[in-house]
């Protein structure tokens, strides 16, 4: 290993060579004021995106894979309920969606359950190209976005 001029990225000397991807995030949380509501909102737009439930217990619900030992590349989103649930519009949420089809039915089943749109599905370029995406605002007031980078 080498240290000093010539070493290369610090990510060189840290990581193994299979991780040199991006997955920042491990698991996020969103705090909702009401989970009874919230409940059947986010088991829909989970359910769009392909996003398993893990768990649901009278005070949090759980969508995606947690991280283990064996495979450290998930991503978990955990809703709360708490009575200090406050939205910001500069706080958001964007989950990947696998395809512009996935994107369209996160919106559509959002507006079914309780949520409101707040940027209906369709092209950002200026953002990129191909960013193809729709933001929602979930019962509590939090926005959320789902997006496909693929040209398609």
């Amino acid at each position: 290993m080498k240290f000093g001029a010539g070493a290369g990225k610090l990510s060189d000397l840290l990581l193994p060579p299979r991780l040199h991807f991006m997955h920042l995030l491990d698991h996020a949380s969103i705090a909702v004021s009401d989970l009874a509501t919230a409940r059947p909102f986010y088991d829909a737009v989970m359910a769009a995106l392909g996003a398993d439930k893990v768990y649901d217990r009278e005070d949090a619900l759980g969508y995606g894979a947690r991280c283990d030992t064996n495979a450290d590349d998930h991503t978990c989103l955990a809703v709360y309920a708490s009575p200090g649930a406050s939205s910001d519009p500069k706080r958001h949420w964007c989950f990947k969606a696998a395809n512009r089809a996935q994107v369209e039915a996160f919106h559509t089943a959002g507006l079914a359950h309780g949520g409101h749109d707040d940027g209906a599905p369709g092209l950002r370029p200026h953002y990129h190209a191909h960013y193809f995406a729709a933001f929602l605002l979930d019962p509590s007031g939090n926005r959320i976005e789902a997006v496909c980078h693929r040209a398609e």
